[in-house]
C-alpha cells in the first residue's frame, strides 16, 4: 500500500469468504483512478473471483495483471458486459462517465460497483435511480474512508451498541495530498470530477448519514476555493459543508488538497462523533507524531476514557455482505437509497458552494 497518495491506497484484510468457489465472478472495467486495486481486493477477500478486466490504455491493464495475475484481458468492454457468468462489473473509470457504464451495465443484467464519485450531476444520479428499480440490480458506491478503514468500522459498532447515546453532531475532515505531477490533466478539471465537494466530499457525507442514523439531509451552507494550485483553474483544494440531518444531528465537514510533504501519510482524516453520553473520534491513517499507523479510536463516556488501536482487528465486513446482497437482493451492506442520498447530498453541496477565491465570494458569505 502507498502511504504518500490516497489514489493508490490500497488495505488489505483478512481474507472472509462468504460464499464458495464459482459462486460469483465479476469483471474490471475502467482503470483510471486507483481505488480499483481496493476494490478488487476487497471483493477478492469476500470470495469474489475477478475474471476479467478491460481500459483502452493497455499499460494500466499490464500494471493491473500483475496485481491480479489471474485475471483475463477483455479485447472490450462488450466483451464483458456480454459475458453471461460475470455477475458483477467494478470500475474506477473518469468520474463523469462512471454513470454511463453502470447504465449499460445494469442493461446487460449484471450489477456495477464504482468508486466515488458515482455521479457528478443530479440528472445522472436520477437515470441510476430509475434503472435500479426498473432492474432490481445493485449500484454500489465505493465509500472508501467508511468501508475500508477499521478505526471507521468499529466507530460505527461502538454507536451501534449504545457506547455514546444517541449522536447528535459529527466532524469529519479529510485532508489530502494533491501530488500534482503524478495526476491525469481530468484530476484538475471539476467538469470531469464534479468538484472537491462531489468527490472527495462524498465520503464525509456517507459517514454524517451512517453515523446519525439520518435517511435524509440538507445543506445548510458550503464554500470551495483554489488557495494554491493557481496553474490549474479549474481545480478546487479547498471545500467545506454544513448540513441537518431529517432527525435533527448536524454536521460539519472539510476536505483540501492541501496535505504537507512532511506528513508521513496522504492525509490526517479524521472524525469526531458526539453523542448525548460520550463522544468517539477517529485517526483513519495516522496518530501524528505517535504512530505511523492509523484505526486509533479513543471513546469517552460515561464509564471513562478508553484508546483502541484496532488496525488489523476489524476487517472489511462490507465486501462480503454487498456480494451475497447482489445474490439475495438483500441490503445488508448499505441500502440502495443511502448510497444514491449521500451522492445527492454532496451535488447539492457542491452545486450550492460559495466560490471564495473568485471576486464576489467573500461579499456572498458574509
Amino acid at each position: 500500500m502507498s502511504n504518500s497518495d490516497g489514489m493508490n491506497y490500497q488495505p488489505k484484510g483478512k481474507a472472509s469468504k462468504v460464499i464458495d468457489s464459482g459462486e460469483f465472478f465479476f469483471a474490471a472495467i475502467g482503470l483510471d483512478h486507483g481505488h480499483i486495486y481496493a476494490m478488487c481486493n476487497g471483493l477478492l477477500e469476500a470470495g469474489g473471483e475477478l475474471k476479467l478486466v478491460y481500459d483502452p490504455d493497455s499499460t494500466k491493464v499490464k500494471e493491473f495483471v500483475k496485481k491480479f495475475p489471474n485475471t483475463k484481458i477483455a479485447n472490450s468492454e462488450e466483451e464483458i458486459l456480454l459475458d453471461s457468468t460475470i455477475n458483477l462489473v467494478a470500475s474506477a473509470r473518469i468520474p463523469a462517465m462512471r454513470c454511463d457504464l453502470g447504465l449499460r451495465t445494469l442493461d446487460k443484467g449484471k450489477h456495477f460497483f464504482v468508486d466515488k464519485p458515482a455521479f457528478t450531476t443530479k440528472e445522472q444520479l436520477e437515470e441510476a435511480r430509475k434503472k435500479t428499480e426498473e432492474t432490481g440490480l445493485k449500484w454500489g458506491i465505493y465509500y472508501s474512508e467508511r468501508l475500508h478503514v477499521e478505526g471507521a468500522i468499529l466507530a460505527g459498532q461502538l454507536i451501534e451498541d449504545g457506547a455514546i447515546g444517541k449522536v447528535v453532531q459529527v466532524i469529519g475532515t479529510g485532508p489530502h495530498r494533491a501530488n500534482p505531477s503524478s495526476r491525469p490533466n481530468w484530476f484538475f478539471d471539476r467538469d470531469y470530477v464534479g468538484g472537491i465537494l462531489c468527490d472527495i466530499g462524498s465520503h464525509q457525507i456517507e459517514q454524517f448519514l451512517y453515523y446519525a442514523g439520518a435517511k435524509d439531509a440538507r445543506v445548510l451552507h458550503s464554500k470551495v476555493a483554489n488557495y494554491k494550485f493557481k496553474d490549474y483553474p479549474k481545480f478546487e483544494d479547498f471545500g467545506d459543508a454544513t448540513l441537518v440531518a431529517d432527525n435533527g444531528a448536524t454536521f460539519y465537514f472539510r476536505v483540501d488538497w492541501l496535505t504537507p510533504d512532511g506528513l508521513g501519510t496522504w492525509g490526517d482524516g479524521r472524525v469526531i462523533i458526539l453523542g448525548t453520553d460520550g463522544y468517539i473520534e477517529v485517526r483513519k491513517y495516522i496518530d501524528i507524531a505517535r504512530d505511523e499507523k492509523g484505526d486509533h479510536v479513543y471513546v469517552v463516556n460515561h464509564e471513562g476514557e478508553q484508546h483502541i488501536h484496532c488496525h488489523g482487528q476489524v476487517g472489511y465486513p462490507f465486501f462480503g455482505k454487498f456480494i451475497l446482497d447482489c445474490m439475495n437482493g438483500s441490503e445488508e451492506s448499505m441500502s440502495q437509497e443511502h448510497a444514491f442520498k449521500a451522492a445527492e447530498l454532496c451535488i447539492d453541496a457542491q452545486n450550492k458552494a460559495i466560490h471564495l477565491d473568485v471576486p464576489g465570494g467573500f461579499e456572498d458569505v458574509t
